[in-house]
C-alpha cells in the first residue's frame, strides 16, 4: 500500500512538471528591443553630436523589413538620452506589447541649447547639420523607409519648438509632427530686446541663438507662426498634433493657443489639447503615449493626414 502511494505521488509530481513545461513552451517570450547610442562627427558643426536609436524587437528578427522613423528633440538642459531616462523607452515597450502602437524607430539627437536651428551668427548651423548630415546618416545606416509618408518629428519644450519649426519649414520631408509644451514665444522681437538688456539667463540664451539684439530676419525665418502661414497649403497635407499644460510656468500655453487659432483661421487641420498641468516631466510623460499613437496612426495611413 505504501509503495503504491509513493508511486502515485511520484507520478503526480512528474505529471505536474510536464504540464508546467508545456505551459512554459506555449507562452511566447516577451521580446525586447534595443537602444543604439553613438555619435556622428559633423563637418558642419566641427564637433561630434551624440544620438540614440531605439529599435523594436523585430528589427533583429525581420532582417529585410524597413521601418518608419520618428525623430525626437529634447528640451532645454536635456540631451539625447532624455526620453530613455524619463521613462519613455519603457512606455514604448509597454505600448507595443499592448498593441497600442506598432514598430517604428525612434531617433533622439543631442541638440544642446540651440533650439535646433542655425545660430544667427552662423557659427552653429544646427538645422543644416540635421537636414544635410544627420538624417541622411541615420537613414542610410538603419533600415528606414526613406519616404516622407514614414517620417515624423516630435519634441518637448525647446524640442517642441524645433519639431514644429522643422515640420513647417520642410513639409516635403515630414508627414507628421507633434509637440508637447512647445516653446512658442509670442513676444515681439522689440519686447525681447528689452529683456535682453536685463541680462537674465533666458535672455542670454535667446541672444546666443537669435542674436543680441535679435536679428529680425533670422527670427522671422525660423518663426513657426510665420512658417505655418507661408506653407499653409502644404501643411494641409501634414498630420499635426500639439498640447500644453494650462499652468505652464513659462507661459507657453499662450503660444500654443495662438498657433491653434492661426491654424484654424487658415484652414489647416490639426489636433490641439490644453490639459491641466505645468511644464514638468510628469506632464510630458502623462501625454507621451497619445503622441506616439498619433504618429503610429499617421505612419499606418501611409502618409495621409489623420482626421
Amino acid at each position: 500500500m505504501s509503495m503504491r502511494l509513493s508511486f502515485m505521488k511520484s507520478f503526480a509530481r512528474a505529471f505536474l512538471f510536464v504540464c508546467l513545461a508545456l505551459v512554459c513552451i506555449s507562452l511566447p517570450a516577451t521580446a525586447q528591443g534595443r537602444i543604439d547610442c553613438s555619435r556622428i562627427d559633423s563637418h558642419l558643426l566641427h564637433q561630434a553630436i551624440r544620438y540614440c536609436v531605439m529599435l523594436p524587437a523585430s528589427y533583429e528578427t525581420e532582417k529585410t523589413q524597413k521601418y518608419p522613423v520618428l525623430y525626437f528633440l529634447h528640451g532645454l538642459g536635456q540631451n539625447e538620452q532624455a526620453l530613455m531616462e524619463g521613462g519613455g523607452w519603457g512606455m514604448i515597450q509597454d505600448m507595443r506589447q499592448r498593441h497600442e502602437i506598432g514598430d517604428f524607430l525612434v531617433v533622439a539627437v543631442e541638440g544642446q541649447a540651440g533650439f535646433f536651428i542655425n545660430s544667427a551668427d552662423g557659427k552653429f548651423p544646427y538645422s543644416d547639420f540635421f537636414i544635410k548630415e544627420f538624417m541622411p546618416f541615420v537613414e542610410s545606416h538603419y533600415r528606414i523607409k526613406r519616404a516622407r509618408a514614414f517620417r515624423g518629428v516630435t519634441g518637448l519644450s525647446m524640442g517642441g519648438y524645433g519639431a514644429l519649426r522643422f515640420a513647417f519649414a520642410y513639409p516635403d520631408l515630414f508627414s507628421s509632427v507633434s509637440a508637447q509644451s512647445p516653446a512658442l514665444i509670442t513676444q515681439a522681437p522689440k519686447e525681447l530686446n528689452r529683456d535682453l538688456n536685463t541680462g537674465g539667463p533666458i535672455a542670454r540664451l535667446l541672444g546666443r541663438v537669435f542674436g543680441n539684439p535679435i536679428n529680425l530676419a533670422h527670427w522671422e525665418a525660423n518663426n513657426p507662426f510665420v512658417l505655418a502661414r507661408k506653407n499653409r497649403i502644404q501643411l494641409k497635407h501634414q498630420s499635426i498634433y500639439f498640447n500644453c499644460g494650462q499652468e505652464d510656468e513659462y507661459g507657453f500655453a499662450d503660444g500654443a493657443q495662438e498657433l491653434h487659432k492661426q491654424l484654424v483661421a487658415e484652414g489647416v487641420p490639426h489636433e490641439f489639447h490644453l490639459y491641466p498641468g505645468g511644464h514638468d516631466a510628469d506632464y510630458f510623460l502623462s501625454h507621451l503615449g497619445e503622441t506616439l499613437q498619433f504618429h503610429w496612426r499617421a505612419f499606418s495611413s501611409a502618409g495621409k493626414p489623420v482626421r
